[in-house]
Formats: C-alpha cells, structure tokens, sequence
C-alpha cells in the first residue's frame, strides 16, 4: 500500500510527459520518411528550403536560388503547408478599381 502514490506518480508522468514525446517523435518520423521532391520545409535550424533530391538518409534541397545542401533527413522539422489562394469571388473589384461598392449616384446640384 505504501508503493500506491509512487506508482500513480510514475503512471502520470508516463501518460503526460513520455506518451505525447513519443507520440511527436513518430509523427516526425512519418513526415521526413513521406517528402517528395518540390517540397517547401522549414529545417530544425530555422531555415526555409525546398527539397530538390532525395536520398536514404540525406537530402539536398535549395536554400536560395541556385544554392543547393546536403542536409540530414533529421533536419528537417516542419513541411511548410502552402496557403489557398485567395478566391475569386473572396474581393470583389468595380469598375472604379475599389473593393468597395459604389453607392447611389447623387445630383451635383443636390444639397
């Protein structure tokens, strides 16, 4: 009975601290091992690139036009999601080049 809270303590800390690094940890995994070539993602040091080639346990991708590295699948942390681009029908534009609809035409000499 005495061994009852330090068995709870060490179930907790299994269930919110190991579960969900374990559970990032495979999740990482699955992206680096599902990248394709034209790619966009964000490498662990913080910079943006494109993958360009892939290889079983590097790959190259092309930080700036023309600059091609070789870096480790490790490093790579995010794939970078590309946004939707915006709709048609998101702004209308009028004639006068406003998003803006144009109210009723009032008579110069009115007031």
């Amino acid at each position: 009975m005495e061994f009852l809270p330090l068995v709870g303590i060490v179930l907790l800390f299994w269930f919110f601290i190991i579960r969900p690094a374990s559970r990032r940890q495979k999740e990482l995994g699955r992206m680096q091992s599902s990248l394709s070539v034209g790619d966009e993602v964000l490498l662990t040091s913080g910079v943006y690139a494109t993958v360009r080639q892939l290889e079983d346990d590097h790959l190259l991708v092309e930080i700036a036009e023309g600059v091609v590295v070789k870096v480790a699948r490790g490093a790579v942390g995010t794939k970078v999601e590309q946004p939707d681009a915006p709709q048609d029908d998101e702004y209308e534009t009028y004639d006068d080049g406003t998003d803006e609809q144009p109210g009723p035409r009032k008579d110069p000499e009115e007031n």
